[in-house]
């Protein structure tokens, strides 16, 4: 045995080293994946499941090889194979994602977006997570002297992978994927398990193949993979960027300036060029401040909960001039983005905070309250509760209005819309609900005023002649009071993810309908028909 794999200590460092490799590939995971199948609580479930699986096999396996082979250029070998498949994950993680998710999408009924997300995660991380899960069992046969000291040495190798995993749970978090990406996080960690290999080679004076095979992909990797777009198919990407908590993405056409979050598609916030009305849920909410008749207050005050970007505080800024607004956004990222392509005012405060966090800090009375913190199946379920609502209802002035932007509304029984729904109607006794046309979206008034209706009839009747006017007195006609039902959330009980991957799922099936009907009749020549690519 060479002179390094006696030095404890550098078996030790790939301990350390490995451990830190695997948490911050699993957090690497969480953001390849979010932009095609969210960040919710399921997607992560999927993911720690996964590696758990590769590193269970990966640790039986490397208990075997050890003892019928122990010789360490077989550990380090597989090391340089693990750090080559991490470096290809920027480059190829994508188109992977896109086949497998294209090929499920036409043969699976149900559960999709589970199945997808599982296999695209099986395909990409369990192999060299599978090897990295070799690194313990292996070290421990090295580094033991005898079995006096197996105890000590067993003990102290999971003392150093556990402290490599506590690093490598922060440092991509709060340092390189907000810093440099998720591509270039993939890349650091794939150089730092190659080094290791390499380190061992050079010191027993022995080719590696794999090792110059490895500087070579890190090399093209580098070059190609990290500046690769998640979104590669759109030409008109004003910015793609990653924080904290989101993938973040504005896009711009002739009509407008668009921001999405951990999704490649939808609409988190918009800015109108033509600064007119959205045609979206923004335009729905704006009869929240007319229901809590805030033209007729000295000094009206809105609260926007999930601020985004500002589009529904830049629409109340125009048409209520006199109504104060604070908005609490958790990504700071965002906020900065508002400024620079979304043209918020500076003088409309911005709080970087969660929604819940901030009313359980904040001693203020509000006329409007929006709740805009919904994103597909990524719906914060302490934001989803009888006891966040009741929270609300305690920042509300006597006759004030919370409005909520839920989406994913559906015909099916059951779903997480009417789940909403009765938790409001649970804490508030006024509720009334309008369906967003042409979309899922739906928002619902909630407020203690019996008379609200009124209020808000008379206030439009006010309003100079305008399109907002127009609009809002068709909103008037459609508003219908909500009957409450007993599908509770809670802070004990509240599973909106499985819930909003129902409706998920029957959305999909819905518009890939015709897809199937087409595959199962033409098999796979539908892929080159010209309707098809």
């Amino acid at each position: 045995m060479n002179q390094l794999i006696r030095n404890k200590y550098y078996l030790y460092a790939t301990e350390f080293f490995a451990g830190m490799s695997v948490m911050a590939v699993e957090l690497g995971a969480s953001r390849l994946l979010a932009p095609y199948f969210s960040s919710s609580q399921i997607v992560w479930t999927i993911i720690i499941g996964t590696i758990m699986i590769a590193m269970a096999l990966g640790n039986i396996y490397g208990g075997k090889s050890a003892d019928k082979n122990p010789d360490p250029k077989r550990l380090y070998g597989r090391i340089a194979i693990a750090a080559i498949w991490i470096a290809l994950i920027p480059l190829l993680g994508k188109y992977v994602i896109l086949g497998i998710a294209g090929l499920l999408i036409i043969t699976v009924s149900n559960g999709f977006l589970i199945i997808a997300a599982f296999a695209a995660c099986m395909v990409i991380f369990v192999f060299p997570l599978f090897l990295l899960g070799t690194v313990t069992p292996s070290l421990a046969r090295f580094t033991m002297d005898s079995v006096d000291d197996s105890g000590k040495i067993v003990g102290t190798l999971g003392a150093y992978n556990t402290i490599g995993s506590i690093i490598g749970t922060f440092l991509p978090t709060f340092v390189t994927i907000p810093s440099v990406g998720t591509s270039v996080t993939f890349l650091i960690f794939a150089l730092i398990l190659l080094l290791l290999s390499i380190l061992y080679f050079i010191s027993t004076k022995q080719k590696s193949i794999k090792c110059i095979v490895g500087i070579l992909v890190l090399i093209i990797c580098t070059i190609f993979g990290a500046k690769d777009s998640f979104a590669f198919w759109e030409p008109n990407l004003l910015y793609e960027g990653e924080s904290v908590y989101n993938y973040l993405q504005v896009k711009e056409d002739e009509k407008s300036v668009i921001l999405s979050t951990n999704v490649l598609f939808g609409v988190q916030s918009i800015l109108m060029k033509n600064d007119e009305l959205t045609g979206m849920y923004y335009d729905y909410a704006m009869a929240a401040p007319l229901m809590a008749d805030v033209q007729s207050k000295e000094d009206p005050k809105m609260l926007v909960l999930g601020m985004g970007t500002g589009t529904y505080a830049k629409q109340c800024r125009k048409y209520f001039p006199n109504m104060q607004t604070t908005g609490v956004e958790i990504d700071e990222k965002i906020t900065g983005l508002a400024g620079k392509y979304f043209e918020l005012p500076e003088d409309i405060e911005v709080v970087t905070y969660d929604g819940r966090a901030y009313l359980n800090a904040d001693k203020g009375k509000y006329d409007v309250i929006l709740v805009d913190a919904y994103q597909d199946i990524t719906i914060p379920f302490q934001m989803s509760g009888v006891e966040f609502f009741e929270l609300v209802r305690e920042h509300l002035t006597e006759n004030g209005v919370m409005v909520v932007n839920m989406n994913m509304q559906t015909d099916e029984p059951d779903n997480i819309c009417d789940y909403l729904e009765d938790t409001i109607a649970s804490v508030f006794p006024e509720v009334y609900t309008i369906d967003v046309r042409n979309n899922t979206n739906c928002e619902l008034f909630a407020t203690m005023n019996p008379d609200v209706l009124s209020v808000y009839e008379n206030a439009v009747a006010g309003m100079d002649e305008n399109a907002l006017k127009q609009f809002l007195t068709d909103v008037s006609g459609n508003l219908k009071a909500y009957e409450a039902g007993n599908l509770i959330l809670t802070d004990d009980k509240a599973p909106v993810e499985l819930l909003g991957i129902q409706v998920i799922d029957s959305i999909i099936e819905r518009e890939v309908a015709y897809y199937k009907g087409a595959f199962k009749e033409q098999g796979f020549d539908l892929f080159f028909d010209g309707n098809m690519l």
